[in-house]
């Protein structure tokens, strides 16, 4: 597995959303946030995949789950799931309030059908 080198635990969050769905008024079903940068990005199920492309982009190799309850980590570059790693920096998940999927006001009715699967 990719080594500590793919964290940094001091880096907050880059917000609530998906940095690119927030720029475009686009929406995203889960969030992703990378362990070493903290860029929050749309899961590859989003019509985005903003999370996959930050790692193609930067190589930032491992993001965590941006969902309320959920701490668990991808490792793009071993292709597996990770059970733990150094905690992040607060906040570890976007706020519960905010729906799944999400923001509020931006998902279309037919939200299901545009999901990649």
């Amino acid at each position: 597995m990719t080594g500590n080198t793919a964290f940094d635990p001091t880096v907050p969050p880059s917000g609530t959303g998906c940095v690119e769905c927030e720029a475009t008024q686009g929406w995203w079903f889960h969030l992703r946030r990378c362990a070493l940068c903290g860029h929050v990005g749309c899961c590859d199920s989003s019509p985005g995949q903003h999370a996959t492309a930050h790692y193609k982009a930067t190589g930032h190799p491992v993001v965590q789950s941006f969902e309320p309850g959920e701490d668990w980590l991808w490792d793009y570059a071993e292709g597996d799931v990770r059970e733990s790693g150094p905690n992040l920096a607060e906040p570890t998940s976007h706020p519960e309030s905010q729906p799944v999927p999400g923001p509020a006001g931006r998902v279309p009715a037919d939200w299901v059908s545009l999901l990649h699967r």
